[in-house]
């Protein structure tokens, strides 16, 4: 095929694609200010305050986000990763155990059971869905292991069914992580409530979010007692609450750490779930768009979902290029290329966890000196092939730009560049 440019790109001086604006993220309609002042004005700004009279934010929201996901317990946390290590301590994660991690997400998800005295066990990602494989699980399963972290990932998720057989078939509970796909669905049910416990971010780029923060859930009496005190230095909620008295109560049958979501979050975050549904099927409809266009480029694809996602939530929209497309173009250079050309945040994928200079349990001052211990947590000894080629030939950009409209998308200025040759050469 020809290539066809009629200008340079953007990167090398030309006019960008897009001029315009794309939708800032967050989002604060007046219903999340008005919750705000409601907070600030309310004489109690955390669950270590006295009962007031009326629920706390932190309440509020746990019993929404519960309500919403069709289970009994819910338990906010200061943000994701206390959500993830609350929830490992939850099932017994410690010295001497093995938590299965797959290699290719956020490095709270390991270094998470890494601070806990856990090893974690690296497993690569199915190839095509980007999230856990459930046959690398499989093999990774020891007499050590007390966990399996399910992450589901890049707008797509894990093989579900697959891991409830390995869960029922071994015994190892499942943590389904699910900061990427808030309101997402598995076979008409939110994910989140297929493992053991489910664990959310509401970190500023999620798309629930209240700037940071974090929640549990789970329909486990046992385990949402030991949430609770976890997440509140051995305290849980009592009873019955009194007026101008603490409405946490001292047990302390765990020790816990202070993981608490103040008020202000918790009322963002409020206020922000009312929301969720709503812009999640718009980033769905311009998802459907951007999915069938780019299916027609050749060598460029989009993650595909597995048959069981009923309901995908968008939030890391990923593009992969084929290596034959690439040739010798770092995937880095494509991401510049992205962003000159129209104007928003593009980056390249989470780096394996095997070569990832933010994870390093090795570098950290609670790894014991002992050789062997050192040896069972050296990120390097696990081989990931599949994250390592996503690393290498995929990029993303976050949620936002899903949310434009019509008007925000159109009324640019196009070029149609096509070709390998120019593909390759281009950036």
């Amino acid at each position: 095929m020809t290539p066809i440019r009629s200008s340079p790109l953007a990167l090398h001086g030309g006019a960008p694609v897009h001029h315009g604006a794309w939708p800032v993220w967050p989002q604060a309609p007046e219903s999340t200010l008005t919750l705000l002042k409601e907070a600030a004005t309310s004489g109690r700004w955390a669950i270590s305050g006295a009962y007031t009279g009326t629920p706390s934010f932190e309440r509020r929201f746990a019993d929404a986000f519960a309500a919403y996901h069709q289970v009994p317990y819910a338990v906010p946390t200061t943000n994701g990763s206390a959500a993830l290590t609350i929830a490992m301590e939850a099932l017994g994660a410690g010295p001497g155990t093995e938590v299965i991690v797959p290699g290719l997400t956020w490095v709270a998800c390991a270094s998470s059971a890494a601070a806990l005295g856990a090893t974690p066990v690296l497993v690569d990602v199915d190839p095509e869905t980007l999230s856990i494989s459930a046959d690398a699980a499989k093999a990774a399963v020891t007499d050590r292991t007390v966990a399996i972290l399910v992450v589901h990932a890049y707008c797509s998720s894990a093989d579900i069914d697959a891991f409830l057989e390995l869960s029922r078939s071994t015994g190892i509970p499942l943590i389904e992580d699910c900061s990427q796909a808030h309101g997402a669905e598995w076979n008409g049910r939110k994910v989140g409530t297929y493992g053991t416990i489910g664990v959310f971010s509401l970190q500023q780029t999620k798309v629930l979010t209240s700037g940071e923060g974090g929640i549990a859930i789970t329909s486990d009496d046992d385990l949402y007692d030991r949430l609770q005190q976890y997440r509140a230095n051995g305290r849980r909620w009592g009873a019955r609450p009194v007026l101008h008295q603490l409405e946490l109560e001292d047990v302390g049958t765990y020790e816990g750490h202070n993981h608490a979501m103040s008020e202000f979050h918790a009322a963002v975050a409020l206020s922000q779930l009312d929301h969720l549904d709503a812009q999640s099927a718009l980033r769905s409809t311009n998802a459907e768009v951007l999915n069938g266009l780019l299916e027609r480029i050749p060598g460029v694809s989009t993650v595909p979902a597995p048959a069981g996602l009923t309901r995908r939530t968008y939030y890391d929209y990923v593009i992969r290029l084929d290596p034959d497309l690439l040739g010798a173009v770092p995937i880095d250079r494509v991401v510049d290329a992205m962003a000159a050309e129209l104007g928003m945040f593009f980056e390249t994928l989470d780096a394996p966890l095997n070569a990832n200079k933010l994870y390093g349990p090795l570098k950290s001052p609670r790894t014991p000196p002992s050789e062997a211990v050192r040896e069972k947590l050296d990120p390097a000894r696990f081989p990931l092939p599949a994250a390592t080629a996503a690393f290498h030939t995929c990029f993303a950009f976050l949620h936002q730009a899903l949310l434009a409209t019509p008007e925000e998308r159109g009324g640019d200025r196009h070029r149609r560049r096509e070709g390998g040759a120019e593909h390759r050469s281009a950036p």
